[in-house]
């Protein structure tokens, strides 16, 4: 007799749509391969139509299964579930998988799905900066989480920072919240890239800032623009090499936006855009770069401030909340509008004359994923033992 590891369903996040949540879901199921083995196996649900190479990097890695079905094309059982209490297709094929948990992600499969179910609540920038949300995309959101808090969902939050939020807009909810802090180890194999030659393919100077976020109004790339310019007036050539997605659906033209003032300003040689590139690329312009700059309005819980950790490469945050937690006080804070105290900060970090240097992974970091593992396995072990009355794990076959 051998224990039957836990199958938890989650559904597939798009790299284009949301970088950070795609890596959150790669390095999840790497930590939980890692540092439980045999005990749980994520079950990736995507659409016909998502990206074959996200797919295909899900599939390859231990213990995960991924499972195609026009189900999950869009979010077609939304108004059943909503309306009836179920996504029934939906929970045919959870059914048909085999699924002990469903994590829930930016979807609702109703409050009689039968199997327990834990609700991911990234953050609630929507609260805190409703001016950046069409009012029906701020209201989908909030319709969303009310439905999922209303349903008795275990909610699962990513920072202190966000569980003060969630207690601030919904004093009334009663659910169970567990915070899972997200840290990341990448696979060696990302590693093995030469930093060297990725900065020769994108002709990028040896001394770079690296800012890797997506073109989201709340991301401030603005700022970053406005401290070069004052750069640019006291004669200091400096480099932010940025790369990311520049497809906001919320906002479909702010990158133009940006990008006609980086021309208007004569900027080009001092913010280079590299688009969306491979992950190896992504690893080794950070482990090189002088530092990591991330401006943003809001977080839930930075992907790029941990991944900067994991290798102990100075960063230049906004001095948000999150950033702070995230950190302890052991990065250089901005606030998210002085682009002045921007300008001083990546002035000094230029000046500071060293060779170029590749950092590798921090001694420490298997200590920071495992607790990771452990904090989400834990949320969902007692998730289901709450709602079913056993610990699915305890469940044997022959």
């Amino acid at each position: 007799m051998t224990p039957r590891p836990l199958r938890f369903a989650f559904g597939h996040i798009s790299r284009r749509l949301w970088a950070g949540g795609y890596n959150y879901q790669r390095n999840l199921f790497a930590a939980l391969a890692r540092f439980l083995p045999g005990e749980f196996v994520p079950v990736v649900f995507a659409g016909t139509a998502a990206d074959e190479n996200e797919v295909a990097e899900l599939a390859a890695a231990p213990a995960v299964e991924v499972v195609q079905s026009a189900v999950f094309d869009g979010q077609p059982g939304l108004a059943a579930a909503l309306a009836r209490g179920l996504d029934r297709e939906a929970a045919a094929a959870f059914r048909s998988a085999r699924i002990d948990a469903v994590i829930e992600a930016a979807r609702f499969f109703g409050w009689r799905l039968p199997i327990p179910t834990v609700a991911w609540i990234p953050d609630l920038q929507h609260r805190s900066l409703p001016q950046l949300f069409p009012t029906t995309a701020r209201w989908r959101r909030e319709i969303g989480f009310r439905v999922q808090i209303a349903s008795g969902r275990t909610i699962m939050l990513s920072s202190e920072s966000a569980l003060r939020d969630f207690r601030a807009c919904y004093p009334r909810a009663r659910n169970r919240v567990s915070v899972v802090r997200f840290a990341t180890q990448p696979p060696e194999a990302f590693l093995n890239t030469d930093p060297s030659e990725v900065i020769a393919t994108y002709n990028l100077p040896a001394n770079y800032f690296y800012l890797p976020n997506q073109f989201y109004r709340h991301k401030n790339h603005q700022i970053v623009v406005d401290a070069l310019t004052i750069l640019k007036r006291r004669r200091m050539d400096v480099v932010v090499c940025a790369s990311g997605s520049t497809e906001d659906r919320r906002e479909p033209g702010y990158y133009n936006l940006v990008n006609s003032e980086i021309k208007k300003r004569d900027l080009e040689a001092n913010f280079r855009h590299l688009g969306v590139i491979p992950l190896p690329h992504v690893y080794a312009l950070l482990r090189a770069s002088i530092a990591l700059l991330n401006p943003s309005r809001f977080e839930g819980w930075s992907t790029t401030v941990e991944e900067a950790k994991s290798f102990g490469v100075p960063m230049i945050l906004s001095s948000i909340d999150v950033h702070r937690e995230q950190t302890s006080g052991t990065a250089r804070y901005f606030s998210v509008d002085d682009p002045v105290g921007l300008a001083d900060h990546l002035a000094q970090l230029s000046e500071v004359k060293s060779a170029p240097l590749t950092r590798n992974i921090v001694p420490h970091q298997d200590d920071n994923v495992r607790a990771f593992a452990a904090s989400f396995a834990d949320t969902v072990r007692q998730t289901v033992r709450r709602d079913t009355g056993e610990f699915t794990q305890d469940k044997c076959e022959s």
